[in-house]
C-alpha cells in the first residue's frame, strides 16, 4: 500500500497526549470520519462490531455522566484549552 493511498483520508489536527499536544490525523472519510487517530491506517481500518455495539450502549447509559466530566476537563485542563486553540486556525470559514 502507498502512503498517499493511506494519507488521502485524513487531514493533520492536534490532540492530547497525556498533558501534552501531538499532531494526528482527522479522519475526512471512512467509518471513523470526524475521529482524531494517532495514524492514519487507523481510518480505515476494519470495525469491530462488539466493541462498537458495547460503547453505543455505555454512552446510551452514562450519556449524562459523560457529559458533566467532558465539560469539566474542557473547562479547566489547560492542555484542552489551547489544542482547542490550535485546532480552531485550521478550520474552514463559512461564507
Amino acid at each position: 500500500m502507498i502512503v498517499f493511498e493511506i494519507l488521502e483520508g485524513t487531514t493533520r489536527a492536534w490532540g492530547k497526549k497525556g498533558g501534552s499536544a501531538s499532531l494526528k490525523y482527522r479522519c475526512t472519510t471512512g467509518p471513523r470520519k470526524g475521529q482524531v487517530r494517532a495514524s492514519a491506517a487507523a481510518c480505515m481500518a476494519p470495525m469491530n462490531i462488539k466493541k462498537s455495539a458495547a460503547i453505543k450502549h455505555t454512552k446510551a447509559a452514562k450519556a449524562g455522566r459523560i457529559k458533566v466530566k467532558t465539560a469539566k476537563t474542557k473547562r479547566t485542563n489547560p492542555a484542552s484549552k489551547r489544542i482547542a486553540r490550535m485546532n480552531a486556525g485550521t478550520r474552514r470559514k463559512k461564507i
